[in-house]
Parts: structure tokens; sequence; C-alpha cells
């Protein structure tokens, strides 16, 4: 089931500015690399942001381990909760903060999961282990107002701010246009939660086992799905693992140890050492089973070290792309403007693009008819 789509992320209560006060938030996209570089900003270490295109077995094994889901979704008013809303003594155990301020969903998220995270892989760094230290003790709206009032925080989520050549009236929004939220799932001491800021708390989704607890997660998310009609697609869904860099190191080097065990192993035979069956590692005594080890580990150690490389390379691409995401193309895109204008271009290119986008709007309604 592909059905997931990264989309420009809209809060339910959203406004479009064009500049923002002290104590506004932006809107920032939904994507993996947009969401790796916040944690980083945060100055957590250990852990990054994958996105997930299924809910099949293979897409989750592949990312393991997993700590926490964050997924995005179409906001409905008035939507009932899956589960109940935790209110007892449970709450002691779950950081959960109430979202007080516009468009800071998508930060949220990142936080309910990072501050729900044990895991030896992770350095929560202090700016979050200090945010979570100082509001331990406050209710969930009390939190809220606190991580509103983060300017450490804020400035690391506004580093994505996009420059805005238009102020937009709220009033002129359509009543009906779409809007998005992000919402974060973590099993903590053998339950699963949604974290949602707009919920008056977590809510409980009932027993899962911590090593495998994504089994109980998939079916909330796709029952989820299936309350909207069959034509939506707009669902983005990204998990927060273990850096993966770090992962596929220490894979290569136990990769490294079993070859090398084994191929000692052979020298050992081969010199009339005495060896026992089952030797280190859980390797044989038998010659030709020992080479096709040595075969099988090698082969995983070169696919190890391409996906090693490949992760140096997405991690390079998500860095020229946030650079092109921070950076104000509004002046050239003016100075573009001025000369088409000066050329006596802009008019003609204007209506094209209106005759073309309304081509656009026609074919669509056609296909809606058909």
């Amino acid at each position: 089931m592909h059905i997931f789509l990264s989309v420009l992320l809209l809060d339910p209560r959203a406004k479009v500015t064009k500049k923002m006060s002290a104590g506004d938030w932006c809107l920032i996209e939904s994507d993996p690399g947009v969401f790796t570089e916040l944690i980083k900003g945060f100055g957590v270490q250990g852990v990054q942001v994958e996105e997930l295109w299924s809910l099949d077995d293979d897409s989750f094994e592949q990312l393991k381990p997993i700590h926490g889901l964050i997924f995005l979704y179409k906001w409905k008013p008035g939507e009932e909760p899956q589960g109940s809303i935790v209110q007892d003594s449970r709450l002691r155990d779950i950081y959960f903060a109430k979202q007080v301020i516009n468009n800071a969903c998508a930060t949220q998220a990142i936080i309910s999961v990072l501050l729900n995270i044990s895991h030896t892989d992770m350095d929560l760094g202090s700016v979050l282990a200090d945010f979570r230290d100082f509001s331990r003790a406050f209710d969930a709206s009390t939190r809220g107002l606190t991580l509103s009032n983060s300017e450490q925080i804020r400035k690391v989520h506004n580093s994505f701010s996009r420059q805005e050549m238009f102020e937009f009236d709220k009033e002129l929004q359509k009543k009906d246009d779409d809007v998005y939220h992000f919402v974060a799932y973590v099993p903590i001491k053998g339950r699963l939660y949604e974290l949602d800021g707009l919920k008056e708390g977590p809510v409980d989704l009932g027993k899962c086992d911590e090593g495998d607890w994504l089994k109980s997660v998939k079916p909330v998310l796709d029952k989820r799905m299936q309350s909207y009609a069959a034509d939506e697609i707009h669902f983005n869904l990204m998990a927060v693992v273990s850096d993966r860099k770090r992962e596929l190191s220490r894979k290569c080097v136990g990769l490294d140890k079993r070859r090398d065990l084994a191929a000692l192993r052979i020298q050992s035979i081969m010199e009339g050492v005495e060896v026992m069956d089952e030797g280190p590692g859980g390797l044989p005594s038998d010659l030709e089973q020992l080479a096709a080890i040595i075969e099988d580990t090698e082969s995983k150690i070169a696919q190890c070290k391409v996906q090693l490389a490949q992760e140096n390379t997405k991690m390079e691409r998500y860095q020229l792309e946030n650079i092109r995401r921070k950076h104000n193309y509004l002046p050239l895109i003016m100075e573009v403007l001025k000369i088409l204008a000066k050329r006596g271009e802009l008019v003609k290119l204007c209506e094209q693009a209106k005759t073309k986008k309304a081509e656009q709007r026609e074919n669509k309604e056609k296909t809606a008819k058909a």
C-alpha cells in the first residue's frame, strides 16, 4: 500500500504572514531531511528521521530500531481518538505538552518522541534535557506555554521559515481549505500512545510489546487512513530511528569480525590444530561451511558499505536541499520579473500561464465527472 506523500504542513489554526513576530512559528515542510536537521539543531545526537512509504513489514524492518513514528494527516474538526485520554498516574511517565501556538505541531511531534525515548543510542543534549527537567512538574498546558517561550527551540524551528512576497489576510482564506496536522506514536512501558498536542492528554491505544511495538501501531494507522475517502492520499509517515551511519558502521565491524574468525578457524584446521565443533562465534568446523560463511559475510560487508555510501550521499543531499529551502530567492525573482517587463514579455507570459491553468482546471473537472 503506497499511499504516503510529502506535503506542506498546514496547522489547524495556521495563517500566512509576511514577517514573524517573536511569538510566531513558521510553517515547515514535511520532509525527513528537514526533521533530521531540526533534531540536530536541538543538539540531539544518535537519531535521525526516515520516511516510510508503506505499512508493510519490510519497510519497518529495514529501519529498526524505530523509536517513534510521526504521522501527518488531514485534520478534521471533532475527530474522536481511537483510544482513551490518559488522566491518571501514568502522566508522570509520559512527557506530553499541549499545543498552544500556531504552526508548532511539527516540532511538538518531534519533541514528543524525543522526550519519551529511553535508548542508549540517543544523546538528548542540553537544550531539550534542560527544557524537560525545567517543565517536568508542569501540567500539559503550562508545558505548551513553556515550549512556546523557548527561544532556542523556536529559533531552530523558524530557521526553516520561508520568505513571503505578499501578506495574506486570513479572512480571505476559504473555509474549506485543507489543513494538516502532525501527531506522534511511541511505546511507553508496554503501552502504545498517541501524542497529539491538540488533545487534552496522551491517548492510550492499548498494550504493546516494546520489542515489536510496530505490530500494534500499524492497524491504528491503517484504521485512521481508511476513515478518509478512497482518493485521499495526503498522508506522510516518518520514523525516528537510530543514526543510520552509526548502525551500518557497527554492522560492518560485526561482519568483519565474523569473517576474520571464520578465516582463523580454517587456518587452525589446516594446520592440524584440534578444534571443537561450533567454535568462536558459533562457527562450524567443516571447511566447506566455513568457506561459505566467509563468502556470505564478504557479500554482506560489500552491501553494507554500499548502504553506508548511500547514507553519506543522502545526508549531503539533505544538507544541500535545506540550504536551498532557507535561501531567499525573492531578489532574483523580482529582478527576473523586472527584466521580463522591460522586454514586454511579462504580460504575454502571464496570459499563457492563466490559459494553462484554466486548461488544467477544466481537465481536472472532466476527469472528476468521468
